[in-house]
């Protein structure tokens, strides 16, 4: 994929010879003055900016500096016919990367200057996700997760990530299936490209289609600049697409031809692309029901499927839900400045007991609310949100979740009397605390037990030997 350059310049002359002797190398976009310079730099991540200094309105140095202030600060190239000492060094001091005089300027000095630069920032950001990996590298146990069912998540996530191979996930609303993508992304051999996400819902099929390949000048209203796509910003990446169950079958079918090929075009255009993305998909839908219902093709469903990771929804891991707790409690007193570090007995109690239909991102807006509250060094009952200090419905137990098919819902009266405190305990011990828990509303039974836990028979055995349980 060619470099992103804008080229601002008043002088229509200067603007078109530019643009005519290195579009060769480059997607060129052009503008005349610093405030539309600004509008284009705001809505696409350019990877050169080649600005004159003298302008009318805003001059090229204050551009520039308004350009590094951005997210993603392009490098800066200052020309001037009053080219000086002086000049130069201000600029430099603004943030510009490199100089070049427009009077006798050579088209080879300005192409090795800009060459120059791209290859330098490659190098300090490759430089700056070695040290990221060396020193702060993704792995799946900061995915807070002890439960068996989360161990065999991570396993394939371990498994998968260094592969090639197109991963659907699977989860309720708030599972944590972003967070699965982009560990797979970190711990692969992409991680030093970008993984640029899309999240379908919400998009018109037009907008999605334009968000996903990009779009030509004047494809249709509204196109007023050419749009680089997603597909084309994730080039050596990875591409997720988050809610792949609400695309329109028009871009079901542009998204196999891509799956096989690796090309397409963009809207309004005939020339074919080619790219080298890695595909994630992610999911709350039940897509086979989609498929029976002719809204979501089988064809793709299998392309997508190649791994499929599913997330059990927060209420089919109880045992993971101290310690997550526990985790948010943390960062959110470090962010807050508040010395809070534990939780009461009740509270803990109630967090547990909790069904947690928006999962976890719903147990880490409650642990937020409660840390704003607290107003000692622990988080007391009362601090919790209202909602969840309600009492539960009597006899509740095991519900099926609308969202899922076959996800356990892991009701009150599963863990409505503990027989002791949460707090302060070891991941294990609550592991083994909640298990005799289970086995104690059910009279016992270990299948109903380990149905209640989100787990299989077999795993239920073993861990009660391990824990030397009767």
């Amino acid at each position: 994929m060619k470099p992103l350059l804008l080229i601002v310049d008043d002088e229509k002359t200067q603007r078109e010879g530019l643009r005519a002797v290195l579009e060769d190398h480059y997607d060129i976009y052009i503008a005349d003055n610093a405030a539309a310079a600004i509008e284009l730099l705001e809505s696409e991540p350019f990877d050169i900016l080649l600005t004159d200094f003298r302008m009318p309105g805003e001059d090229g140095l204050k551009l520039i500096k308004r350009a590094k202030s951005l997210s993603h600060p392009p490098i800066c190239i200052l020309m001037t016919a009053f080219g000086s000492e002086e000049t130069a060094v201000q600029a430099i001091k603004e943030g510009a990367d490199d100089y070049i005089p427009k009077g006798g300027m050579l088209i080879e000095d300005l192409e090795k200057k800009i060459q120059r630069a791209l290859k330098l920032r490659s190098l300090e950001e490759e430089n700056t996700a070695l040290k990221k990996q060396l020193g702060h590298q993704f792995k799946t146990n900061n995915i807070v997760g002890e439960s068996p069912v989360m161990r065999y998540v991570f396993d394939t996530v371990d498994q998968v990530a260094p592969t090639n191979a197109t991963v659907l996930i699977l989860g309720e609303s708030g599972t944590g299936k972003e967070l699965i993508a982009k560990a797979i992304h970190q711990m692969s051999h992409r991680s030093h490209h970008p993984m640029v996400t899309v999240h379908c819902a919400g998009l018109s099929p037009t907008l999605l289609e334009s968000e996903l390949f990009g779009h030509e000048k004047g494809a249709f209203t509204g196109a007023h600049e050419r749009r680089i796509g997603r597909f084309e910003k994730a080039d050596g990446g990875t591409l997720f697409l988050d809610e792949i169950g609400e695309i329109d079958t028009s871009t079901q079918i542009k998204l196999l031809r891509i799956l096989g090929e690796r090309s397409f075009e963009r809207v309004g255009s005939t020339k074919t692309i080619n790219v080298d993305v890695r595909l994630l998909a992610a999911t709350n839908k039940d897509l086979p029901k989609l498929m029976q219902e002719g809204k979501f093709r089988e064809d793709l469903y299998y392309r997508l499927r190649v791994v499929e990771i599913r997330l059990p929804a927060l209420r089919e891991r109880p045992t993971d839900i101290p310690a997550l707790a526990m985790t948010f409690l943390k960062e959110f007193a470090s962010q807050n400045r508040k010395k809070v570090n534990d939780f009461s007995k009740e509270a803990l109690d109630c967090i547990v007991r909790h069904s947690w239909p928006g999962n976890v991102r719903e147990l880490r807006a409650a642990i937020e609310h409660a840390l704003v509250f607290a107003k000692g060094r622990r988080v007391e009952l009362a601090d919790l949100p209202g909602s969840m200090r309600m009492p539960p419905p009597s006899g509740a137990a095991v519900l099926v979740s609308p969202e899922m098919p076959g996800s356990v819902h892991v009701g009150p009266a599963v863990l409505g009397h503990g027989t002791g405190s949460h707090a302060n305990l070891s991941v294990e011990e609550n592991e083994k605390q909640l298990m005799m828990e289970a086995l104690k509303q059910t009279r016992g039974n270990r299948t109903e037990a380990a149905k209640l836990l989100g787990m299989s028979r077999r795993t239920l055995h073993r861990k009660l030997t391990k824990f030397q349980i009767h």
